[in-house]
């Protein structure tokens, strides 16, 4: 098979990811592989497409490589997506399969995007590797790989693929009532709350669902669209920023952030769907929030959503924004779609901002929060060394809650284990364990009754 790997790292042929491109390559020379760097080459790509059209479109298979950065694919992976939709690449019918590394901190994501995307272009669809950034120098991973490709070629020559559940349907965008008075000077309470959007002057939907956000809120907000703001690339992930914060771009956006944006009380995101995704735009300020590291910095704050576009059919976009929440310890108050009765679910969001602004009503993490905080704090741990900056807020935080530090519960629970082997008291026992087990919560009942 003639196999282009679309190779979305910035850093070319530095990635860890081609590396195991590279592996298959030697063991399968049957295959042919050719590569694509489209990560490191995609502003030359932006202005002259055409080398990658004709490379694609003699493709076999289209194989994806690269990082996952910030929950999907590299902005420039996903800029290269937008581009062969822009310029009409012929992929119908084609092969699309992918390849991985990371920490698996939301790779199902990353992988799902890229599948969202290749079968809306009537692709065949593959399941890829999602392989540990660690995983190529030993046995595992070597074995691992060489067992997904095996899979790969016989889900071709059996013509097994993944079954295809988009709906392919018109976005639709219900009218957004802007109050009569928007426009006038009224008083607000004191406040700071910043609208980061990806505002377009032709995008008049998002731009009535911000004004009458703002129209309705109490408290004083503010726009920050991050079409205007001076971007001179995306991530290149190059760690500069690993021991002190600083970007390696001379741009000032992790100052921007930081000043700008992290300091507000609430932060808004507002965009139009494009690409299953937030948009490339989006992308490239997610990624480039790595100057904050893993450090989750705006812990406690509200963040909400004014989306347009079909929210209601983009499950993994939806895992996603909550993911997002969850990880960052934020509060979501809510998330405002013009799909169905936008100006009644904009009132909601602004309600639910205005009431976490007053009560600080921060909720326990769920599976997505505690699964994706707990692979944070085993990198920072083990990286310490270079990750200095996210390692001295990790303990400052109290993240580092390994559970071989809870000793009494791992003693207490070698004593329970000991007399349920015993069948004799285990007998005994009865109920006890049960009643055991639920007096402290009784404890807090019984207090409360007293303390009225």
């Amino acid at each position: 098979m003639n196999i282009l790997v679309l190779n979305g790292s910035p850093k070319g042929d530095y990635s860890i990811t081609l590396h195991t491109v590279l592996y298959l390559k030697e063991l399968y020379p049957q295959d042919n592989f050719e590569i694509l760097h489209v990560g490191q080459k995609i502003r030359s790509f932006e202005k002259d497409f055409s080398e990658a059209k004709a490379m694609i479109e003699k493709a076999d298979v289209l194989l994806f490589s690269y990082p996952v950065y910030t929950f999907i694919a590299p902005y420039q992976m996903h800029r290269f997506v937008e581009l062969m939709k822009e310029n009409g690449v012929s992929v119908e019918g084609k092969i699309a399969t992918q390849i991985t590394t990371s920490k698996h901190f939301y790779d199902v994501t990353a992988h799902r995007y890229i599948q969202d995307n290749v079968q809306e272009m009537g692709m065949k669809f593959i399941r890829g590797l999602s392989a540990d950034m660690e995983d190529l120098p030993t046995e595992k991973g070597q074995t691992e790989a060489k067992k997904y490709w095996e899979h790969f070629h016989w889900c071709v020559e059996q013509g097994i693929f993944e079954p295809c559940y988009l709906k392919n349907t018109e976005p639709v965008h219900k009218t957004v009532e802007i109050p009569a008075d928007a426009s006038t000077a009224t008083s607000k309470n004191a406040g700071n709350v910043v609208i980061v959007a990806d505002l377009t002057p032709d995008n008049k939907q998002l731009a009535d669902m911000i004004a009458r956000f703002q129209a309705k809120l109490s408290v004083e907000s503010r726009i920050v669209n991050i079409q205007e703001y001076p971007f001179k690339g995306g991530c290149i992930g190059c760690f500069n920023c690993a021991t002190d914060g600083i970007c390696i771009y001379k741009d000032g956006f992790d100052n921007f952030l930081r000043e700008d944006i992290q300091k507000a009380d609430a932060i808004i995101y507002a965009f139009s769907i494009k690409d299953h995704s937030m948009g490339t735009r989006f992308k490239m300020y997610d990624d480039r929030q790595f100057c904050n590291g893993h450090r989750t910095v705006t812990m406690g704050m509200p963040i909400g959503y004014l989306i347009s576009g079909n929210y209601s059919e983009e499950q993994n976009l939806q895992m996603i924004l909550e993911g997002r929440a969850q990880v960052g310890g934020n509060i979501l108050t809510g998330i405002a779609t013009d799909e169905f009765a936008p100006n009644e679910t904009i009132d909601q969001v602004v309600a639910s901002l205005e009431y976490a602004l007053e009560h600080k009503n921060t909720q326990p993490q769920n599976f997505y929060g505690v699964g994706g905080m707990k692979i944070f704090r085993d990198l920072i741990y083990q990286m310490q060394g270079m990750m200095k900056a996210d390692y001295k807020f990790f303990k400052s935080h109290g993240q580092f809650d390994f559970p071989q530090k809870k000793k009494g519960t791992i003693i207490g629970m070698y004593l329970v284990g000991a007399m349920l082997s015993n069948k004799t008291l285990k007998a005994k026992m009865g109920n006890n364990m049960n009643e055991g087990m639920v007096a402290p919560y009784r404890k807090v009942i019984e207090d409360l009754k007293k303390s009225k």
